[in-house]
């Protein structure tokens, strides 16, 4: 995925795995009380529900940033234009459900390179099975702008729902690089 980060001697950065319960999860702090509960509490539980699907990046056994993903639907009245341009109703998607980083590994890429790792496994499900966009809710206005700039667009009736096409994320893997 291309997250060669050295933060210090000896902690290299693993590219996004799925996660399991040999992770370290307890010292994972974003800054945001619910995105760390739900990774403690939720995930590996998910994970193994199928509910949905965890990726962490780890120094070590130690995780310091992750997302999941799961499918889901839109209503196309939800969806920007692009999004809902000669698709069913509901339009398929694939749901950034959410999306961390370490307050200490802030400011590094590795948020970016968490989209971009989705982006491509989004690319790759869609292969198999119809998916026409990704989607994501946005925590705070913060989180909107970071998605923006990823290619997100917000929607039409619930701006901090985005969305982007998977035509558009493929062409936006450039930006990630």
């Amino acid at each position: 995925m291309g997250l060669e980060v050295v933060k210090e001697e000896n902690q290299k950065l693993q590219s996004p795995q799925p996660i399991n319960p040999h992770h370290l999860l307890e010292d994972f702090d974003s800054g945001n009380a619910d995105l760390n509960d739900w990774l403690r509490r939720r995930a590996v539980k998910n994970e193994d529900s199928g509910a949905s699907r965890t990726y962490v990046v780890t120094v070590g056994q130690k995780v310091i940033a992750y997302y999941c993903l799961a499918t889901g639907s839109v209503l196309s009245s939800i969806a920007p234009g692009r999004v809902r341009r000669n698709m069913p109703d509901p339009i398929p998607v694939m749901v950034i459900g959410r999306l961390a980083v370490d307050r200490n590994w802030h400011s590094q890429g590795i948020g970016r390179g968490l989209v971009r790792d989705a982006v491509l496994r989004k690319v790759q499900a869609a292969q198999i099975a119809g998916i026409r966009a990704i989607l994501v809710h946005a925590i705070s206005e913060e989180a909107k702008k970071f998605y923006e700039k990823c290619g997100f667009i917000s929607s039409p009736v619930s701006p901090m729902t985005l969305l982007v096409t998977v035509a558009d994320a493929k062409a936006a893997l450039s930006i990630f690089e």
